[in-house]
């Protein structure tokens, strides 16, 4: 016992100073800019700091491509579907088409004997119509509902106690005796929700999938979550690939789908390598019911800066499973389609209260890292530090008072987004991925700010996305874009005047055309197919009915 304390120690001591001493070493190369490549004028140069950033890129991306090969052997392994699995869906104020997508894809799924349990968070009349096609797609002589005045955390309208505890108790019966069920509940958030499906379960089942009310899934994508489960009695949680359904909607939603391979494909996959997947992702999870049931109530009370966390919901989940020593897992054979914004705001919105959870639950993590492979410190250093340093570069770039410096930026951009989205290409074998380049602008100039925004209000609960029925625009987002490009426009005004007190050389004319000549050109070939293949493809898949789950 004493033996395992110490070794306990000698980890925590040992992950803390190898992520420490990470920090300081990028930090120092930073700070000093250290040039390896350098011409005159520092027209081009490359140095140690860069080197870093090139060198993670490739390391992550080859155990990226390691896993997926492991992905592939996986087939071989064959496995009896003998365990009990429910699938639990959160729904909210959902688009009725959506939905129907969604319990139609539910019924495809070839996992046998999966238990199906659909929690609505409100109970108004306004929500009755999903509760009307769960009964209609699942079929009304088999599914059991109910109207809940209350939840398990909150009694509704002139509720007793007495009655209370009563439909707590038919509340569990019915999910416990029923195959298909379907719930609507006092309104809680979508972690009140998912509590109502685990805690009504208890322990009655092996597997929990989880699932949003705007995902279509693989008929496959169970059981494959399941191998992974079965494989290895150390893996606590796995996620499945996630894409876009309605990617062809707007430019926000394909930006959005591209950025999601490489999020999976690539950044998990990588993860996955060493069992510390960061975040299950809520469309498409599958957990072992005996672990939940360990932190289900500490998960659901969890508490930050003294205030009841609302939202990160699905990735403090998997926190909870790493917390425990397990490790957690990505595969590419379990897949679906959920929705994503097709507006601007929503998908700002989205982007920010993603990124208040990743930074709160980043501190929660860091507490668990000796318990996991150093892969795990070393990437939350490495891409939790990195907007910081990112920041500063871009606001020294834009105040050095040299044009060239603000345009080598801007072609630098782009050709880091060219870089990773040509080898994304190469491994989906799909050049549409070369558009992931223009998710970089994208990150640049919105997603960026968010980040900070994010920090700056991460115990503030009071907004995010809305219910997809009815879309509520909200402007909050655009602060802290104003605020920067106030910065960098002030920047550009600074640069201005620096050079009209000088004229510029012949050479600095020469680089400055031959940059602004490049930077236009890859525009207009990226813009020009753009609209010739994805506007094109994007009419031909909404002039067609199709029925199919996997759109790629």
């Amino acid at each position: 016992m004493r033996c395992d304390k110490v070794i306990t120690y000698l980890r925590v001591f040992g992950t803390t100073m190898f992520g420490v001493s990470l920090l300081l070493a990028i930090t120092a190369a930073y700070i000093m800019n250290y040039q390896f490549i350098k011409t005159d004028n520092y027209y081009f140069s490359f140095g140690l700091y860069g080197t870093i950033l090139a060198v993670h890129l490739i390391i992550q991306s080859l155990f990226a491509f390691l896993e997926h090969k492991n992905m592939k052997r996986s087939l071989e392994t064959p496995i009896k579907l003998n365990k009990t699995l429910a699938l639990c869906i959160a729904a909210f104020q959902e688009d009725p088409n959506y939905l129907r997508k969604c319990l139609l894809s539910v019924k495809r799924l070839t996992y046998p004997g999966i238990k199906v349990i659909m929690v609505i968070d409100g109970n108004n009349e306004d929500d009755i119509y999903m509760m009307d096609i769960f009964g209609e797609i699942m079929g009304r002589d088999k599914a059991a509902t109910y109207i809940w005045k209350s939840n398990f955390h909150h009694k509704g309208p002139d509720e007793t106690d007495e009655s209370y505890l009563e439909s707590m108790q038919h509340v569990t019966r019915m999910v416990l005796s029923s195959k298909c069920v379907c719930i609507m509940q006092k309104w809680g958030g979508k972690r009140e929700v998912m509590y109502t499906a685990f805690k009504a379960l208890g322990r009655s089942v092996d597997y929990v999938q989880v699932c949003d009310s705007d995902t279509m899934l693989d008929p496959a994508s169970s059981v494959e979550m399941v191998k992974v489960l079965e494989q290895d009695p150390m893996v606590g949680g796995v996620g499945g690939d996630v894409q876009i359904l309605n990617k062809y909607e707007s430019w926000i939603s394909f930006l959005s789908s591209v950025r999601y391979w490489m999020a999976f494909n690539i950044e998990r996959a990588c993860q996955s390598y060493f069992g510390c997947v960061q975040c299950i992702s809520g469309p498409l999870g599958m957990y072992r019911n005996s672990l939940l049931h360990d932190f289900i109530e500490d998960w659901y009370n969890q508490e930050f800066m003294g205030s009841q966390c609302s939202f990160g919901d699905d990735r403090h989940l998997t926190n909870r499973v790493l917390s425990l020593g397990y490790a957690t897992k990505y595969t590419a054979r379990s897949k679906c389609l959920t929705e994503t914004p097709i507006r601007y705001l929503r998908w700002l919105n989205q982007q920010t209260r993603w990124s208040k959870s990743y930074f709160r639950e980043w501190l929660y993590n860091a507490m668990w890292f000796h318990k996991h492979h150093l892969w795990m410190t070393y990437e939350a250093v490495i891409t939790g530090f990195f907007p910081f340093f990112l920041i500063a570069t871009v606001i020294q770039l834009f105040y050095r008072g040299r044009i060239w410096n603000i345009l080598l930026f801007l072609l630098t951009v782009q050709l880091v987004g060219l870089i990773k989205s040509s080898f994304a290409s190469c491994l989906r074998g799909n050049i549409v991925m070369v558009f992931m380049s223009f998710y970089s602008v994208l990150y640049m100039s919105s997603l960026l700010p968010a980040k900070m925004f994010a920090i700056a209000t991460i115990n503030k609960a009071g907004w995010g996305t809305s219910g997809r029925k009815t879309v509520v625009v909200n402007f909050i987002g655009l602060i802290p874009i104003s605020v920067w490009f106030s910065i960098l426009f002030g920047g550009v005004l600074y640069t201005i005047y620096q050079e009209t007190k000088k004229p510029f050389s012949e050479s600095e004319q020469t680089i400055l055309i031959i940059g602004a000549i490049l930077y236009a050109c890859y525009w207009v070939m990226l813009l020009t197919l753009y609209a010739v293949l994805i506007t094109k493809c994007g009419r031909r898949k909404k002039e067609q009915q199709y029925d199919m789950v996997l759109d790629v």
